[in-house]
């Protein structure tokens, strides 16, 4: 931006012009409209502004502001260090010191934007940066370390006003924090993010070296093979009871797709998709005889399209053909003919630091096999990948629009060339991130592809629509989620032929939804979280079965999904509260919504398939399409938030639902518990037991009780505590002893004479007499009659 009152660029943020003390106007973090200094509220939507605000604006902003004050999210932090300013303010005019570490600042904020990261703070001469909030994306990690990169080669060619040449230090790390504006004793911190992750990159900011990025254990899981590394082993950093494996980022790896880099280490064997690979061969077997066939395999994220893709790759190894491979970019959508450029690189085996001469030989190498006239051509596509031609293949002189239609051109007469060699498997991946340019060849080359020996297969997910019209030779074929058969299976391929205990596939099977890289993902946390321990030919738990956190290389994607939505995330949020499986006239009890609000809001989760509608308001029940959808909803909310939400329902429920409150106290009990209201949690946890017991569910009314019985544990030593839990021991006796039977059983024994003790010590002779016949009747029916 420019100073109104002396026209010196400056970095976006500043409040005063370092040069003539002329102020500057401030963008709005919510809404990103230009505020004057001295306002302290934005005129377009009412945010507060905080004097001084250096917060660049998101994209999209109105749509991306949190809907809360503060959120827990997984989030990728980074910072950025300016090398060397000490040094600098011995040698620099105070005023020319601020003008550097103005540009530094710039510079970092440009690239950081640029990747859909978010300026949270300039401290001093370093930058701290957000990427996944307030909107979260799939690859967040990916777009922090591009954008590290792209800021170390940016500051290595930065000249400032004072001619300084500048160095930085980045570290980048990924993890849950409490972000957004977080109050203490009155004073307000902006876009805070508190966490173990915030100090572990400051930590590792400080052993970098300069020039460098280094990246955090999590961070390196969430892209391992994106990018090239240099191992720098584990250090002891203050603060950090373990020693931290870090590693610097060399730059970007020459994997070719997204769902190589995923499964470096292999991939499982095709587990479901029989028949969908025997129609895809079936397809190929018509298109290799000339008649040309295109296939479009839709399906939501993880399903498994690239899965299916890769194995008929595998399927057509041994057959003559020729294989091209095009992969769309998340990153990439605004870059003209990205995939096409991709492919092109790849085909003539162009690396990065090739000369110019270099890689148009390799260039002319390529387009001498499938080119008709390579003088008119090599210019074409030379210009296409940027690479400088000199005098050897001078562009003609033409107008924009007359370039792009021969370079269009040139493309599809390569396709024809290549399928009068010999059969072409044409693969297409995720076609949901192409970009305008390449979507109008794609249309171009489907309509010609019926007549040559092509199979075109690619892959998107269901909000693609396809522009071009119906064709003969065009098939859409649609993946559903797997079964529990497909699900074990691919449980027991990643835990190596091993059973895993039987409640932990359930649980594993309950929360993914058939989604098989949700089933990875999930089983692999499983595996490495220390709850199962391997015995040989089997896993076993090490003791109760622990509630599972979602994998964190699925974290961000489910939240990118809510954030997508940010203007009714609030009301997601109250019906992940609610459960998996809400009722409208609940939801509307507790959103502090207009019908008509409220039936838009949901309208836009149904639409945007995150939840179910079966029957229609008032009388619509609603369900979370993923059980880790909901899940992430959750998980986001603040404790705080969280426990209001949950006594909010249980009162409702109370007040409004006298049948879920006859038929359903666990659920009651559930939202007390959580809500923190440990009293009434207890009056209906008891009541949930001995409701499930005369139903008769016993083992649910066994769960049921043990619950209230670990609850009672929270509070303190009193009588009216022991009369509590002498009444559900009591309780507990029936549904214990109906689902382990009369066998020695000493977890029932422990619970007899603990409630034998309680009732002495209450003086409660009734009760007392009641638990030593049942114990007496207990020892009878195990054969120790002395003791009886």
């Amino acid at each position: 931006m420019q100073c109104p009152g002396c026209s010196v660029e400056l970095p976006e943020g500043r409040k005063f012009c370092g040069k003539c003390g002329t102020p500057l106007p401030r963008a709005c973090p919510r809404c990103g409209q230009s505020v004057p200094p001295e306002d302290s509220f934005c005129s377009e939507c009412g945010a507060r502004l905080v004097a001084g605000s250096t917060m660049p604006a998101p994209p999209a902003t109105r749509q991306t502001a949190p809907t809360s004050t503060a959120e827990r999210r997984q989030l990728t932090i980074m910072f950025c260090d300016m090398v060397g300013s000490s040094a600098l303010s011995t040698r620099l005019d105070p005023e020319e010191q601020g003008e550097v570490i103005a540009a530094f600042h710039a510079c970092c904020a440009n690239e950081i934007k640029a990747l859909g990261g978010m300026v949270a703070q300039y401290l001093g001469d370093g930058v701290l940066a957000y990427f996944g909030y307030p909107t979260a994306h799939e690859n967040d990690a990916e777009r922090a370390i591009l954008a590290g990169l792209a800021i170390l080669k940016a500051v290595g060619t930065l000249r400032t006003a004072a001619d300084v040449a500048l160095q930085t230090r980045i570290a980048i790390g990924s993890g849950v924090v409490v972000v957004g504006d977080l109050v203490s004793q009155g004073v307000t911190q902006e876009n805070a993010a508190i966490g173990e992750t915030t100090n572990l990159v400051a930590r590792l900011q400080a052993i970098a070296e300069p020039n460098s990025l280094v990246i955090s254990p999590v961070t390196y899981r969430l892209v391992r093979a994106l990018f090239d590394y240099r191992d720098l082993g584990r250090h002891t950093l203050k603060g950090f009871s373990e020693p931290v494996h870090v590693r610097q980022v060399l730059g970007p790896s020459k994997v070719e797709s997204r769902f190589e880099a995923q499964h470096q280490s292999g991939t499982s064997p095709l587990l479901g998709r029989e028949e969908e690979l025997g129609l895809l061969v079936r397809q190929w077997d018509v298109a290799k005889r000339g008649e040309g066939r295109v296939v479009l395999l839709t399906g939501e994220p993880g399903i498994g399209k690239s899965r299916l893709a890769s194995a008929l790759r595998e399927r057509l190894r041994s057959a003559p053909h020729t294989l091209v491979s095009y992969y769309c970019s998340p990153l990439h959508q605004g870059s003209a003919l990205y995939p096409f450029i991709g492919q092109l690189n790849r085909a003539a085996g162009i690396e990065r630091d090739d000369s110019a001469e270099g890689k148009l030989d390799k260039l002319q190498s390529l387009l001498a096999q499938s080119s008709s006239n390579l003088a008119v051509d090599m210019p074409l596509i030379a210009a296409l990948l940027s690479i400088p031609r000199a005098d050897r293949y001078p562009l003609p002189a033409m107008t924009p629009q007359r370039r792009k239609d021969r370079t269009l051109a040139a493309l599809l007469e390569q396709l024809k060339r290549l399928a009068a060699r010999q059969p072409i498997l044409m693969l297409f991946d995720d076609l949901h991130w192409i970009d305008p340019t390449s979507l109008e060849l794609l249309s171009l080359m489907i309509e010609r592809i019926g007549k040559y020996p092509v199979l075109f297969l690619a892959t998107a997910r269901p909000e693609f629509t396809p522009p071009w019209p119906r064709h003969r030779h065009l098939s859409a074929l649609s993946l559903n989620r797997f079964g529990r058969p497909e699900s074990e299976a691919l449980i027991r391929d990643i835990s190596k032929g091993k059973p895993l205990p039987g409640e932990v596939v359930n649980q594993i099977i309950g929360r993914t939804d058939g989604v098989p890289l949700f089933i990875e993902e999930l089983t692999k946390t499983v595996l490495e979280s220390g709850a199962l321990r391997d015995v040989g030919d089997r896993f076993e738990l090490t003791g109760p079965l622990p509630p599972h956190a979602i994998p964190t290389t699925l974290h961000a994607s489910l939240l990118a999904r809510l954030d997508r939505l940010a203007a009714v995330k609030d009301v997601a949020q109250i019906g992940a509260v609610i459960g998996r499986d809400f009722i409208y006239p609940l939801i509307a009890a507790v959103a502090a919504l207009s019908e008509r609000d409220l039936d838009a809001a949901l309208s836009q989760l149904v639409d945007a398939g995150l939840i179910y509608q079966m029957g229609v308001p008032p009388d619509a029940t609603y369900q979370f399409k993923h059980a880790l959808v909901q899940d992430a909803a959750y998980a986001s909310l603040v404790r705080s938030r969280r426990q209001h939400l949950h006594s909010k329902i249980a009162r409702a429920l109370e007040e409004r639902f006298p049948d879920i409150v006859a038929t359903e106290p666990e659920t009651l009990a559930h939202h007390f518990t959580e809500a923190g209201l440990t009293e009434p949690a207890l009056s209906y946890w008891l009541k949930a037991g001995q409701y499930a017991t005369a139903r008769p569910a016993y083992r649910e009314g066994v769960n049921h009780i043990e619950r209230g019985l670990a609850l009672l544990t929270t509070l303190p030593e009193s009588g009216d505590r022991d009369r509590r839990e002498l009444a559900f021991l009591i309780a507990l006796r029936a549904p214990l002893i109906a689902v382990t039977g009369f066998a020695a059983n000493p977890a029932y024994e422990a619970r007899s004479e603990r409630a034998i003790m309680l009732a002495e010590k209450l003086g409660d002779a009734e009760r007392l007499f009641d638990s030593l016949s049942a114990q007496l009747s207990y020892r009878n029916a195990t054969g120790r009659l002395r003791k009886a």
